[in-house]
């Protein structure tokens, strides 16, 4: 049997004050651009299926069959949301981190006029709850 254990105490995940496991910096820290398809849809399953402490334990072939994806595709996937500082394994231990914070902004230079910055639009939280709806009936759903 597996045993729970924190692999990463210095950033242990906490509830942030939105109210939502998902950190919408996320987005706005640009840590989600920086991902593939593949290591973006693993992160999502890790942060729905995890415990408060960011901790799950799911095997390889399950996950893989869950995201219709093969153990190498996983594989590259789980190294690359390690080396974004989003995830800690060791196998088969699974901790979503803390997102670390925002760099500061670089200096503005004098020279050049700052452009006016372009409304970012918030993701639908419809949609997003209805897609997180269907990811917990398909991982509920009897095998």
């Amino acid at each position: 049997m597996t045993v729970k254990r924190i692999l990463c105490a210095a950033q242990l995940r906490r509830i942030p004050t939105q109210f939502s496991w998902v950190d919408p910096r996320l987005v706005f820290d640009g840590h989600l651009g920086r991902l593939d398809t593949h290591a973006a849809t693993l992160y999502l399953l890790l942060v729905t299926v995890a415990d408060a402490q960011g901790l799950s334990y799911w095997g390889d072939a399950r996950v893989s069959q869950l995201l219709h994806t093969t153990r190498a595709r996983l594989a590259r996937s789980r190294e690359q949301l390690v080396g974004a500082g989003l995830l800690a394994y060791e196998s088969p231990l699974y901790q979503v981190l803390a997102l670390a914070p925002a760099s500061p902004p670089m200096p503005a230079s004098t020279s050049t006029p700052k452009p006016k910055p372009t409304p970012v639009t918030p993701p639908d939280r419809t949609e997003a709850l209805q897609r997180l709806a269907r990811l917990r009936a398909r991982l509920t759903a009897p095998r």
